[in-house]
């Protein structure tokens, strides 16, 4: 819609609030509300006054006046409140330059697309994450001077089999899923069915092609939500989109949902698989009949420079200290920086579900939903068009199951970082790929990294639960 169809819409159809929504630096959607009488073209080009320095990772107090402008094409109508509300998600505008935010994650997301185009090798990214999450019947955390703890449960924990009753003091009937056979069941094993279908209908009201939603591996309500793939600051806003319906709908049926990347021990972690493929002029650059798994040296050369920047990807891509919690050994999540066709135990795998020329495409398995989409997206784009400009080769595919080689054999392979502080100390190094056509900026890396290592910080400075049943006896 233009502004002025969104005004007109909104008087048609009984509108009185609209919703202005943005995320914060790391990645969470923040929101301001106006009455439908300050929705004029006037303002909406304007844009609406914020104070900056109360959002993560945004400006200092002394510089703290920021806007917010727009996209009249993002508007819907919001499913969760009981006031008529439009939501738009908007832009951020300095208010003294009129210029766009260096910080704004949409506009690093917006950057990275025309610099794709200006570079002369594709005029479009097409982005399929594959966001996962669990839904849990309760959770409660608190940390302090003297003590620390989480508490987390779901009546479809395994570990309730043995329970007297269910939480909600019903018969225990017993159908759960075991640690890593969450994958597919049917009801009674499956208890969230209704619940995910009602996510997906919200995430269509928003105007968003959804083509799955399935259980996931781990016991306790483990699920996963696949949307049609799209352009990469669309897929952004889509990402943001889906966590909020998740959420909220989990929260309308009493229970809450997480993207946090491993919330249980002993279980599969929480991933975001994302696909990716690079068109031109209608075509799909990255097939070749010939090559190994019909990819093209487009696509190869784009699989090098994500294996080869994957350390310094992973801080946008994998940014929380929980997230090297899922990227070990033994589960779904791949730690091994290689490529192969069908191979889940890759980093980055070659779909082959079709042979179709458009449906070639990779599957880079490392990256999980705690992210913030426009940055992960971004910087993943900005390492392909590393590989493609340097001709970077990958190391050849490794067509075998991976957790099953050898020591000797895998000590040649290399792996994604083992912490959050290792991922950023990559970072550090190895960021110029991320600056061409002042995509990323000094400014926002910088900003980044200190914000990012104040979470080592916060929890290298803490006890661990776990360090009482290890060392208490000391």
């Amino acid at each position: 819609m233009t502004p002025t169809e969104v005004i007109d819409f909104c008087k048609s159809n009984g509108i009185g609030i609209i919703d202005l929504r943005f995320t914060d630096l790391p990645g969470t959607f923040q929101h301001l509300s106006i009455p439908l009488s300050e929705l004029t073209e006037g303002n909406m080009a304007e844009g609406y006054g914020f104070d900056g320095s109360s959002i993560r990772g945004f400006k200092t107090i002394d510089e703290s006046d920021m806007l917010l402008v727009p996209d009249a094409s993002t508007a819907k109508v919001d499913p969760f409140f009981a006031i008529p509300t439009l939501s738009i998600i908007c832009d951020i505008m300095d208010p003294v330059t009129r210029e766009s935010y260096s910080r704004d994650p949409r506009y690093v997301a917006q950057k990275a697309e025309s610099y794709l185009k200006d570079s002369g090798i594709a005029d479009v990214s097409y982005w399929g994450p594959e966001p996962e999450f669990f839904i849990f019947e309760s959770a409660r955390f608190d940390q302090n001077a003297n003590s620390a703890y989480h508490f987390i449960d779901s009546d479809e924990g395994v570990w309730n089999t043995g329970a007297a009753t269910t939480i909600d003091g019903g018969n225990n009937l017993a159908y759960r899923p075991r640690f890593k056979e969450g994958y597919f069941p049917t009801p009674p094993f499956d208890t969230f069915q209704d619940i995910r279908s009602e996510m997906v209908q919200k995430i269509e009201h928003f105007g968003i092609i959804v083509e799955k939603h399935h259980h996931e591996v781990a016991t306790a309500g483990q699920a996963e939500i696949d949307v049609r793939y799209d352009s990469l600051t669309t897929m952004g806003d889509t990402i943001a989109l889906l966590k909020y319906v998740v959420k909220n709908v989990a929260k309308s049926h009493g229970k809450v949902a997480t993207f946090m990347p491993k919330p249980l021990f002993g279980d599969n972690g929480t991933g975001m698989h994302t696909h990716q493929s690079l068109w031109k002029d209608g075509t799909n650059l990255f097939y070749d009949a010939n090559g190994y798994s019909m990819l093209s040296a487009t696509c190869r050369h784009y699989i090098g420079g994500l294996l080869q920047h994957a350390p310094a990807l992973l801080a946008f891509a994998a940014p929380t200290t929980n997230s090297y919690k899922r990227l070990v050994p033994g589960y779904e999540a791949p730690v091994n920086l290689v490529y192969s066709v069908r191979n889940r135990s890759a980093c980055i795998r070659i779909p082959t579900y079709s042979a179709s020329p458009a449906a070639r495409r990779l599957e880079f398995r490392a990256p999980d939903p705690s992210c913030n989409p426009y940055l992960a997206f971004a910087s993943m784009l900005m390492a392909g068009i590393d590989g493609i400009i340097n001709e970077i080769e990958p190391p050849d595919p490794v067509d075998q199951n991976l957790y099953e080689m050898s020591s000797l054999d895998l000590a040649a392979i290399r792996q994604v970082p083992s912490s959050l502080e290792e991922a950023l100390g990559a970072l550090e190094r190895d960021n110029e790929f991320l600056m061409r056509g002042g995509v990323f900026t000094d400014d926002l890396i910088e900003t980044w990294l200190e914000y990012k290592k104040n979470d080592v910080d916060d929890l290298r400075l803490r006890p661990h639960p776990f360090e009482f049943f290890k060392y208490f006896d000391a």
